[in-house]
């Protein structure tokens, strides 16, 4: 399957378990994979036989930047979701959250969840 990557994302939004999170916000970044079958657009050169990238960073950006999740495991679902639901010629889409800025008590460079679903 042919697949189409959106990659470096970034997002100021106010995710997590602390209330501090809640109040200061912190930047997510975002790495998108949707598998469709892009053979049609490959020969055909046209735009409406590939999805939109535009429209798949849009949809990210809505669901990362006016809803608040506790854990990025949830954002990562709620992503995973909503572009499912934008174009039914996406068969699977794989999302990891970087959480570069995580409240824990060592150092270290991002946390990230990864999260992958398809149509039944």
């Amino acid at each position: 399957m042919d697949a189409i990557h959106l990659e470096n994302l970034s997002f100021f939004a106010y995710h997590g378990l602390y209330e501090e999170e809640a109040q200061l916000g912190q930047r997510f970044i975002v790495d998108l994979t949707c598998w469709v079958d892009l053979e049609k657009a490959s020969q055909t050169d046209a735009y409406e036989d590939t999805i939109c990238y535009g429209a798949l960073s849009k949809t990210v950006e809505k669901i990362v930047t006016t809803q608040r999740f506790n854990l990025i495991e949830r954002l990562g679902g709620a992503i995973c979701e909503g572009i499912l639901q934008q174009d039914s010629r996406i068969q699977s889409v794989k999302v990891r959250v970087h959480k570069p800025g995580a409240p824990v008590p060592v150092a270290c460079g991002a946390f990230s969840v990864e999260i992958n679903r398809s149509r039944s």
